[in-house]
């Protein structure tokens, strides 16, 4: 990793010293973490979700970033969600998206606990942040967590390819089956991704 850790790191030795990093890196509030690398299955399913979202919120003051800007959560940590929804303006120059109102995640096998468990509890903090969806990327599915307001505890349910993700909070609804447009498992499932 190349980053001495004699002591705890603030957001901004964070920022300067992964500006300089040829891979990339989350922050858990005190060090830097290696981001993994993802499948092709990956990709497509977010490449689906940026597509999907700048359709529909195409001419709002909602924009679909990352997942190249950081989200800031608890304990200065620094998340880079596959995609986020903010509808704040921001400055062109800022590393951390204010205003997240929706974080959409791809989940993969190495990534899971922490998408799950890690992130569901450093995003619940964020008051601004009304939903988390979780995709899977070794078959259809989502995982949602909702709250209708920052003070609510978050509701949790699936979505299967039969069904459509509402996000009232940003005026759009996706069919679950758009986000999966030309995903292979097949290959996948036989070790080809």
């Amino acid at each position: 990793m190349n980053a001495p850790l004699a002591t705890p790191w603030t957001q901004e030795d964070f920022f300067a010293w992964a500006s300089a990093q040829d891979s990339r890196y989350e922050f858990d509030g005190t060090q830097p973490v290696a981001m993994t690398g993802g499948t092709v299955n990956h990709s497509i399913i977010t490449q689906n979700v940026h597509a999907a979202l700048r359709a529909r919120l195409r001419g709002t003051a909602c924009r679909p970033l990352g997942p190249d800007v950081g989200v800031a959560t608890i304990a200065d940590a620094v998340r880079y969600p596959d995609a986020v929804v903010t509808c704040t303006r921001l400055a062109g120059d800022s590393r951390v998206v204010s205003g997240v109102v929706v974080v959409l995640e791809v989940v993969s096998p190495s990534s899971g606990r922490t998408d799950r468990i890690v992130k569901v509890r450093e995003y619940a903090a964020v008051p601004s942040i009304l939903r988390y969806v979780i995709f899977e990327s070794t078959s259809i599915g989502l995982q949602i967590f909702e709250r209708a307001s920052p003070t609510e505890l978050w509701k949790a349910f699936t979505l299967t390819a039969e069904d459509t993700l509402h996000m009232p909070e940003i005026g759009s609804e996706v069919p679950v089956t758009d986000f999966y447009e030309d995903v292979d498992f097949v290959s996948a499932a036989d070790g080809r991704e």
